[in-house]
């Protein structure tokens, strides 16, 4: 059972980093040492270089002595002006003492020595001073130095703006995204081309007495275009756009988010209508229970938001969408009708879908005759906009290294491996027995998807290693879209994904390290079939497990006993073992077909499906499939009815998930 990974950021919320902190800290240290060396300074810089401090008492010996020529009386101190034939004081230098409060026989020595005296004005310029190094400077310092610690750590504009909004506002067309620019989310852009419309033509849905709903809350995983719907919904009503991301309100001063969120509200009140786009908005609205962890703070700033949604008059015209990967985390109340009114599910594309999304990537790339959007589409089965993106990009960088001036549909395989499993790593040399290893291990995985039925075709097998770990793969492509997975289906995949490990201890006697990605796929897809899907006898249609993280990692937590959960492994060890077992007896049956591939594919290194099938056709005995269709055709018509097979029937009206799905099908080793 795995552990609760929300809780690993219990009362983090909010909260700077410690290296952070201690940088920070260590700015205010500086800047302390450098306002008192900086006082310092200002006090030396009063003073003439020139200028030599004597004691009260020397004083009277060099009047007595006949040095002094004259003296400038002043408030605090006494300036001293030697002769210039003194040759125990040098006469360039200004020598001074500081004044006795109270000192009687200071006038009669004066006259008495003949020595010219003159009594000076107050001069406070000297006080202004030290009160402006004193007392003014320091102040000054430390505002500037919390005014630069404040934009480090988030503040916005300094001091005087850390309760400001940073919301970036883009006015009307300028964020230059449509709904033209969306692909492949129709039933999400659906959803949004009523806000759009109520903000263009509120009056006719006002007749009715209809209102604009508050908010709207994209739902989906990473990638798939929440952020890009909500800038097409701007661009499309013409309206200001305020973009900014949950962690935005979020700070260590406490109260800022508050702030800063009522700020956000009365810029938007005084444009509206317009749209507010909160980006990761869980990063404020998670729930206020104990379970992922309080944080004042952020409840506060969450509190504030749900207060603001409350409040702003609904006939303004002020739209709230939020996006976020994990709804379940977020607090009821902000989920409630009247704030987010509409939850639009931006999920995973279909193979529809991932052929429009790879014309709208394509529009600006050069394609040759040879592209097809469909096959393409239907190896990357789990891809999301931004891998298709990615992909598309990959191939035109393809073919620019290659000295083509357009993509080919070769371009496009390569990308799609490439973001897979990463690029091939030609200067890594296998030694000749690893060779046979990882071609009879891959073999082995492409052989028994051939034999069975239920298994998908292979596309490519090939032993070059790859950037990303792997020494050699197949790549399997299905022949259409599934949304439902038959036991069967899933029960072939697991024989498959034995095959490279049955190979290696069928033909070596022994078994390598090069299978573990295997036993985790299979150990994975075991373990689904028996607490999620209900396909095992023990447990029947038993539900054991519940999902966590739907849109992220969708890994599940057991949800039974400790002895419940020692008889699923039982069970799923008994069904991996039936598996393998399987894989062997088929791999047994087939052995010299194998030998024949796996010399193939050492010579090769790589090779493509159909030279596979070939191989496999022809030691088989089994016709080509053109060969089959000219015989049926030369067939004479005979009367009678014709026996179709009938399709089997699909079980109830509502659909069913399958098990999550991986770009493509991949057996590495």
């Amino acid at each position: 059972m795995e552990p609760n990974q929300n809780n690993q950021n219990r009362g983090g919320g909010g909260r700077p980093p410690q290296n952070s902190f201690g940088q920070n800290m260590m700015i205010v240290v500086i800047a302390a040492v450098l306002s008192l060396f900086l006082m310092n300074w200002g006090s030396s810089l009063m003073r003439d270089k020139s200028e030599e401090e004597v004691s009260y008492d020397q004083f009277y010996e060099m009047m007595e002595s006949g040095e002094v020529e004259k003296v400038s009386i002043g408030s605090s101190e006494i300036t001293i002006r030697v002769k210039e034939d003194s040759e125990k004081y040098p006469s360039m230098i200004h020598y001074y003492t500081y004044k006795m409060d109270y000192d009687p026989e200071l006038l009669p020595t004066l006259r008495a020595n003949g020595i010219e005296f003159a009594q000076e004005a107050p001069d406070t310029s000297g006080f202004i001073w030290d009160i402006v190094i004193g007392l003014v400077l320091p102040f000054v310092l430390i505002f500037l130095i919390m005014n630069f610690m404040m934009k480090r750590m988030g503040g916005g504009n300094g001091i005087m703006g850390v309760g400001k909004s940073n919301a970036k506002m883009y006015m009307e067309r300028e964020t230059g995204v449509t709904f033209a620019d969306v692909a492949g989310e129709d039933e999400a852009k659906e959803s949004l081309v009523e806000i759009v419309d109520f903000l263009h033509n509120p009056g006719k849905y006002r007749s009715i007495g209809a209102k604009l709903p508050k908010g709207a809350l994209l739902v989906g995983p990473p990638g798939t275009g929440k952020t890009l719907l909500a800038k097409a919904v701007a661009g499309e009503a013409k309206v200001p756009f305020y973009s900014l991301s949950g962690s935005d309100f979020v700070e260590m001063f406490v109260g800022v988010g508050a702030s800063r969120v009522r700020d956000l509200f009365k810029q938007a009140n005084s444009t509206a209508p317009c749209i507010i786009f909160i980006d990761e908005i869980d990063a404020i609205g998670k729930s206020r229970n104990s379970r992922y962890g309080g944080n004042d703070e952020r409840e506060n700033t969450l509190n504030q938001l749900l207060s603001e949604m409350d409040g702003f008059d609904p006939g303004r015209g002020i739209m709230v969408l939020g996006a976020t990967n994990r709804p379940e985390i977020l607090d009821p109340a902000l989920l409630r009708p009247g704030r987010f009114d509409r939850r639009v599910i931006v999920e995973k594309p279909d193979l529809k879908g991932r052929v429009n999304i790879l014309k709208v990537h394509a529009k600006d790339v050069k394609l040759d005759k040879t592209v097809n959007f469909e096959e393409i589409a239907l190896a990357t089965s789990g891809a999301v906009g931004a891998d298709l993106a990615n992909m598309m990009n990959e191939a035109a960088i393809m073919a620019v290294k290659d000295g083509r001036k357009a993509v080919s549909q070769k371009d496009l395989f390569e990308a799609v491996e490439v973001v897979l499993v990463g690029k091939e790593k030609k200067d890594r040399i296998l030694s000749k027995e690893e060779r046979r290893i990882v071609s009879y291990h891959e073999v082995g995985h492409a052989l028994i998807a051939a034999v069975q039925k239920d298994a998908e075709p292979v596309q490519k097998i090939t032993i070059v290693p790859r950037t990303m770990g792997a020494l050699g793969y197949v790549m399997q492509v299905p022949e259409e879209e599934k949304y439902l997975m038959s036991k069967k289906e899933l029960e072939a995949r697991l024989v498959t994904a034995f095959g490279g490990r049955a190979a290696e201890e069928l033909v070596f006697d022994s078994i390598t390290t090069g299978a573990s990605n295997d036993i985790e796929q299979a150990t994975d897809i075991a373990r689904a079939m028996v607490t999620q899907y209900g396909m095992s006898d023990a447990f029947g249609v038993m539900g054991l497990a519940k999902t966590q993280d739907q849109y992220l990692s969708g890994r599940t937590v057991l949800n039974c006993s400790e002895d419940t959960a020692a008889e699923i492994d039982r069970v799923v060890k008994e069904m991996l073992q039936k598996a393998y077992e399987e894989a062997k007896a088929i791999l047994a049956e087939n052995r010299e077909i194998m030998d024949q591939i796996a010399a193939y594919l050492i010579e090769k290194e790589t090779i493509t499906g159909k030279e596979f099938m070939e191989i496999y056709r022809r030691a088989k005995g089994i016709p080509e499939p053109e060969e089959t269709e000219a015989a049926e055709e030369a067939k004479p018509e005979t009367s009678g009815e014709m026996k179709a097979e009938a399709e089997p029937e699909q079980p109830g009206n509502t659909p069913q998930e399958g098990p999550e799905e991986e770009l493509g099908e991949f057996r590495e080793v």
